[in-house]
């Protein structure tokens, strides 16, 4: 009994491997299966007939198996249309939409996101020296393809793992929306991150709304300037960037990733991970 379970195990396992091979080969020799517009039934019966083609010259029967058919149907099926393409298979036009009032759309206030920040908050840091000590907790943050990191005098480049995230989706994210809508690359500008308790204390000496028990205390918070950018093709007006990353933010602010604050005097976004 045992040795006929381990055959029919193996028999699985062989028989796995060689549908995964030759679906390898049939998305190697006919690529317009992974293409966007396979949503248009011509396309789709033609793909369908290149997998059966496929399928027949490596000796498989997909009308017998069962479980051939589950997977055969998993690549033939027609995909839904992208927003990338209109019903003609036309690449769509992306506008910039922006927000209609920065205020309204990203109001959270200190309270709102420090009783979020605490949720995933690490031990405040006392100063950079306890910062390095802490990087089991924390994770790096400097520049990459997505963001750039400005120098930093008041805060130090950590971010617990989760808001870690958070940024470079936002950094995508920007990216995707400029290309989408046929706009210069620009990188975002991370202008402060974790701070210290040295670094508040030094800050609430200059400024009035620097709070004691900031949020950026926590590792959770970071702020991104919405009126200046890092070129990377050319530059573009920063208000036309600006209206872009809105919409990027609104959006992930809708799906509950983050909280939100336009800071007028900062001019930047005041960002804390859900």
């Amino acid at each position: 009994m045992k040795s006929k379970r381990k055959i029919t195990k193996n028999n699985f396992l062989l028989g796995f491997m060689a549908v995964t091979s030759c679906l390898a080969v049939v998305r190697l020799l006919f690529p317009s299966i992974a293409n966007g517009k396979t949503g248009l039934n011509s396309d789709s019966l033609q793909i369908e007939n290149n997998v059966t083609e496929t399928l027949t010259a490596f000796g498989i029967d997909g009308g017998k198996d069962d479980s051939l058919k589950v997977v055969q149907q998993s690549y033939v099926s027609p995909l839904p249309l992208t927003t990338f393409y209109d019903a003609k298979g036309e690449i769509l036009k992306h506008r910039i939409r922006g927000v209609v009032d920065y205020d309204e759309s990203f109001p959270d206030s200190q309270s709102v996101q420090l009783e979020s920040a605490l949720k995933y908050a690490v031990r405040a840091v006392e100063n950079r020296v306890d910062a390095e000590s802490r990087k089991k907790e924390l994770v790096y943050v400097g520049s990459n393809p997505f963001f750039e990191v400005k120098k930093l005098h008041n805060s130090v480049a950590y971010l617990v793992p989760r808001a870690s995230i958070l940024l470079q989706d936002i950094g995508r994210n920007f990216f995707d929306s400029l290309q989408i809508k046929h706009i210069p690359l620009n990188k975002i500008i991370v202008t402060s991150v974790l701070r210290t308790k040295e670094d508040v204390a030094a800050l609430q000496k200059r400024n009035g709304n620097a709070t004691e028990n900031s949020c950026h205390l926590y590792g959770t918070t970071f702020d991104i300037a919405y009126n200046k950018y890092s070129a990377i093709t050319r530059p573009v007006r920063d208000d036309t960037l600006k209206w872009v990353l809105s919409e990027v933010l609104n959006d992930l602010r809708k799906q509950g990733r983050c909280y939100i604050k336009y800071e007028k005097r900062q001019g930047c976004f005041h960002i804390t991970v859900r």
